[in-house]
């Protein structure tokens, strides 16, 4: 599976980013989407999750300003980012899980989202 990240950039505190994930390959061992971020000097953080029937999962600090969708007949998946705050800056991943390992094995290269005036 290979998986194809778009949409960062630099965008202002208060401002809107949207990202998007196309996923091709092996489709049919995908099942959960999401998007991680690794801000620097920190750790990879979960984001938000998707599943197939479109149940999401959002960390607690993006509760109310990002929402994740998905598009299962397109293979994808994206972050609307709203309210967006200079500690939203970060290198976003998204992420597929494999339905037989039972993890996220797939990752896309990485976008880089900087909120700053």
């Amino acid at each position: 599976v290979q998986l194809q990240a778009s949409g960062g950039g630099l965008v202002q505190p208060g401002g809107s980013l949207r990202l998007s994930c196309a996923a091709s390959g092996s489709i049919f061992s995908i099942n959960d989407m999401g998007w991680y971020r690794q801000a620097p000097g920190k750790q990879r953080d979960l984001v938000a999750t998707i599943t197939n029937s479109f149940s999401t999962n959002y960390a607690d600090s993006v509760k109310g300003r990002f929402t994740i969708s998905r598009d299962n007949a397109k293979n994808t998946v994206c972050l609307q980012m709203n309210s967006l705050k200079p500690d939203d800056t970060a290198v976003y991943y998204c992420a597929a899980y494999n339905r037989f390992s039972r993890r996220y094995d797939y990752w896309g290269q990485g976008t880089q989202v900087t909120v700053s005036s």
